[in-house]
């Protein structure tokens, strides 16, 4: 008799359903499991055996056909151990085939039959839930399963507690309560002095979403700058959280015992990631930029990345979505993020300090045309930094704090939200922009003799007036003002151009 669990396999991020069949025949006994399973999931047939007979119960001495299906979705992955033990004693009578229909079943086993935790739990209780069934999964993370409202959550330590569940009745083990939210960022706005027009594209960063160019000679607060924009972001909605946490939780960055993420996340990779470790490897796990998801991806030295990992930001920062193809499948992993992107202004760094810069213009040319001309297009704040002389590092008090940004920033989103965008101002799509942007007559004609100015395309010119929006946002005003304009083009400099 053809026995079938239900179980669940991750696709990059989400998890697609995936239905376990046993078969026994009378043959000479052996394990085949079949329906595209990766190596991982072959060598299952080994732990469920032992795990199955180390707790007390019989494998069957017979030929023990397992098949995955859909046989033309790749199974990768540990979680399919307690589901084909299931199914495999549930085929040989030793366990109610009736009473596992109502579950969705994943687990990784020990040889002496404990269950050890899986990688993507939370994504396996959206789906339990889409498909209004139950999860069963083991105890060590059923913590950050137990979020997802409206989910009837069952875990257990080992295989043996699942059987007599399923045989006696006996309770299965109490869910864990979900951890605490996992917070971070102990930085703030105030430990930056001097810097103002820096310190006021960062404002508009973080009330209209945009994307930042900060170049400026070492030392100058680039980076410090950087790692505390999130400070300035709303917290998460629950919703948001569940989609950031879902994604580090695929990704297995997710403690097994911590609960959502709360803030936004912060990805700062170094410069020598691959384009894999960028937009997701092989295995179609999420690479940093889906990690930035609803958070913000910092490029430090951002001209020594490889020009091919800084060509494949373009997509995903026009549309919020990385579409990644490999051998194991296509997925799209979500990725609305800030880009905020930091570089010296010559290979020596000292251009525009008071040290004397020693790069031929040549060598400084080719050095920033590391970035090319689409990218930075998709670049709305361009701020060139100087250095806050030592006098003023001493004697200026703390600059502004991060709670006091943050409340302008709030109320510049709450005017976006008013007037019933479904996003910030730096996603706003061209049908969107003519309806929420509208200039004023002086703004329109100021507008145009930028564009000819700066020789912006249309794109960045679309991005200009979004940037106006926000600084009216900030400043209270229900149009876009030429004073408005005025101060967008002025984080436009001539870096557009090189």
């Amino acid at each position: 008799m053809t026995v079938s669990v239900q179980s669940g396999a991750l696709e990059g991020v989400h998890a697609v359903p995936i239905e376990v069949e046993v078969d026994l025949l009378r043959r000479l006994p052996s394990v085949s499991v079949v329906g595209l399973a990766a190596s991982a999931v072959k060598e299952s047939a080994e732990r469920v055996r032992s795990a199955i007979a180390s707790s007390g119960l019989e494998f069957p001495r017979k030929r023990v056909v397992v098949n995955l299906a859909p046989a033309d979705v790749r199974k990768d992955g540990t979680a399919f151990d307690l589901p084909v033990a299931l199914a495999i004693l549930a085929a040989d009578g030793q366990v109610p085939a009736k009473a596992l229909d109502d579950w969705l079943i994943a687990g990784e086993l020990s040889l002496g039959g404990l269950l050890r935790p899986i990688r993507g739990a939370l994504s396996l209780a959206l789906l339990a839930r889409d498909q209004d069934r139950g999860l069963l999964v083991p105890r060590s993370c059923a913590s950050v399963a137990s979020a997802v409202p409206g989910l009837r959550l069952a875990c257990a330590d080992s295989l043996a507690e699942v059987v007599e569940h399923f045989v006696d009745g006996e309770p299965l083990a109490e869910s864990p309560a979900l951890g605490p939210d996992v917070l971070g960022h102990p930085v703030d706005l105030a430990d930056v002095k001097g810097q103002g027009p820096a310190r006021r594209a960062l404002e508009i960063a973080a009330a209209g979403g945009h994307h930042l160019l900060m170049m400026g000679p070492p030392g100058c607060g680039k980076s410090m700058l950087a790692r505390r924009l999130p400070t300035l972001l709303p917290e998460l909605t629950f919703d948001e959280a569940l989609e950031v946490s879902q994604v580090f939780n695929a990704a297995g960055l997710l403690p097994t015992d911590a609960g959502l993420m709360r803030q936004r996340p912060f990805r700062a990779p170094h410069h020598s990631v691959s384009v894999a470790g960028l937009v997701g490897d092989r295995t179609l796990r999420p690479g940093e930029v889906s990690l930035a998801h609803r958070g913000v991806l910092f490029l430090d030295e951002a001209t020594e990345f490889s020009r091919r990992a800084l060509e494949v930001l373009r997509e995903p920062l026009e549309e919020g979505v990385v579409r990644l193809t490999r051998a194991a499948g296509t997925v799209e992993h979500p990725a609305e993020l800030t880009l905020v992107m930091a570089s010296n202004p010559c290979p020596c760094g000292r251009r525009g300090s008071p040290l004397p810069c020693v790069c031929p213009d040549g060598s400084v040319i080719r050095y920033r045309n590391k970035l090319s001309g689409p990218l930075l297009d998709r670049i709305d704040l361009h701020v060139e930094l100087e250095p806050v002389p030592a006098s003023e590092l001493l004697s200026q008090p703390l600059g502004e704090s991060s709670a006091a940004v943050r409340e302008r920033v709030l109320v510049a989103r709450a005017r976006q939200a008013d007037r019933g965008q479904p996003c910030t101002n730096g996603r706003l799509h061209p049908a969107e922009i003519e309806r929420a942007c509208a200039p004023s007559p002086a703004a329109r004609s100021l507008l145009r003799a930028g564009m000819e100015r700066h020789h912006l395309s249309g794109r960045a010119a679309m991005r200009l007036l979004k940037v106006a929006r926000t600084i009216a946002d900030l400043a209270g005003h229900p149009t876009v003002e030429d004073s408005h304009v005025a101060e967008a083009l002025a984080f436009r400099p001539a870096i557009d151009v090189i």
